[in-house]
């Protein structure tokens, strides 16, 4: 049985009205519930979800068919997978968000003015968030946990590859809510693939869904912010960089590369375009170049780099602006890292991006001179993410330079609003 024989019928913009009232009047419930209340539930979602892991895997290995039959690419179906590591990894990141600082109430700042009024500004939900995304499922938990934990009310739409094992893991995360006390309007999933309902989610449902977040590759991004009516924290593509200057460690630069492009193509903080500096060409190229062609990644390169290389196919211009996902990468020669960082502007998407360097000066230059959401030094791209910092989980990484950058947790997906105490002030 196919997916979407599996999906609510009926008229697709009743049932997404529905969903966004049912959400509004859920939000209100969940921001003023107590951290102990919110952290219950999340506990109780964490061991759901390891209770059910037959369950989630049964179907999962259904969308896994599907996906299989539909041939798509080895990046997609990597994004899709779960095993029984990966579903203690999102029970993990469930039990690492609820251990979070609860920070919706909290004062982030506060003065008095000298006629004696006294301003706080003070952190709050951000209402009713619409999350888009494509075929990772683990998102259905990590979004659900995060928009839980930050008293924020949230409609989910995954992907149709993912939509059986979206669904098991949706049913853990109302399971944590019920166990809590808490509505299980809080977390609610459109419950149908129909690609009407992303349409009615991007008209903002009548005022009842404050912020779109997408997930997903460039169309999916591109049709967001085309047609949303409300707010958009933006996710693009990972067409990300990392830069060997001719003062790296050659070691820690093959390393780094290595891990950076192959531990896992499919995800968006996965190198795609390698720099390196002429004069390391002869000195650091070999022996970056051997491990990653002994780890099965082919590598197209410039003029520069092709002619140190027989291996090396010749790269097209396209190729520095492609976001592979798969065991390709694109190898260009620079003279210093001022062109590095001219060739990354020209054509980075703004995720993230790693300089491999001793050489101090360099390395502050590169850090400087480079707006992208994220900087690194010495250290692969593949740290691009929420849990790796910190955060439990991520919705995604946000490209985008309002309200939130880089990794978007529970903090960010918080506003603020102003309490100004008075003792009988009138304004003159």
């Amino acid at each position: 049985m196919s997916a979407a024989s599996e999906t609510v019928q009926g008229d697709i913009p009743a049932i997404m009205q529905g969903l966004g009232t049912r959400a509004r009047a859920a939000g209100a419930e969940l921001a003023r519930a107590s951290s102990e209340t919110k952290d219950k539930a999340l506990a109780a979602a964490a061991k759901a979800i390891r209770d059910n892991a037959e369950t989630i895997l049964a179907a999962n290995a259904k969308d896994m068919e599907a996906a299989n039959k539909k041939n798509l690419s080895g990046a997609m179906l990597d994004r899709l997978l779960l095993d029984d590591s990966r579903i203690e990894g999102m029970a993990a990141g469930l039990a690492e968000i609820q251990a979070l600082p609860d920070l919706v109430g909290d004062i982030m700042a506060e003065w008095e003015r000298p006629n004696g009024l006294r301003i706080q500004r003070v952190r709050v939900p951000l209402g009713v968030i619409g999350i888009i995304y494509e075929s990772r499922p683990n998102v259905t938990a990590d979004a659900g946990a995060l928009c839980l934990k930050s008293g924020n009310a949230v409609i989910l739409r995954g992907g149709s590859e993912s939509f059986h094992s979206s669904r098991a893991i949706h049913a853990c995360l109302i399971e944590g809510l019920e166990a809590a006390g808490l509505p299980a309007d809080a977390i609610q999933r459109v419950p149908t693939t129909d690609r009407a309902a992303v349409g009615c989610l991007l008209t903002g449902l009548d005022g009842c869904v404050d912020v779109i977040v997408p997930r997903g590759g460039k169309s999916l991004i591109a049709r967001v912010q085309d047609d949303a009516r409300v707010p958009v924290i933006g996710h693009l593509e990972g067409l990300c960089h990392v830069y060997v200057h001719e003062s790296a460690d050659i070691d820690m630069a093959s390393d780094i590369v290595l891990n950076a492009k192959m531990r896992r193509t499919g995800v968006c903080g996965a190198a795609e375009t390698l720099l390196i500096d002429r004069a390391a060409l002869p000195t650091h190229f070999p022996a970056i170049a051997d491990v990653l062609i002994d780890a099965g990644c082919e590598l197209r390169g410039d003029k520069n780099v092709c002619a140190v290389d027989d291996r090396i196919k010749p790269a097209s211009e396209d190729d520095w602006s492609t976001e592979y996902l798969e065991a390709i990468l694109s190898v260009r020669a620079v003279d210093d890292v001022n062109q590095a960082v001219d060739h990354i502007r020209e054509y980075g998407s703004g995720h993230t991006e790693s300089i491999i360097a001793e050489d101090v000066q360099i390395v502050e230059t590169f850090l400087h001179d480079l707006d992208s959401a994220i900087l690194m030094h010495n250290a692969s791209t593949q740290f691009a993410d929420g849990g790796e910092f910190g955060m439990g989980a991520e919705i995604g990484i946000a490209t985008g330079r309002i309200h939130a950058r880089g990794p978007v947790g529970a903090e960010q997906l918080t506003s603020f609003k102003y309490q100004v105490r008075g003792s009988g002030q009138t304004r003159p």
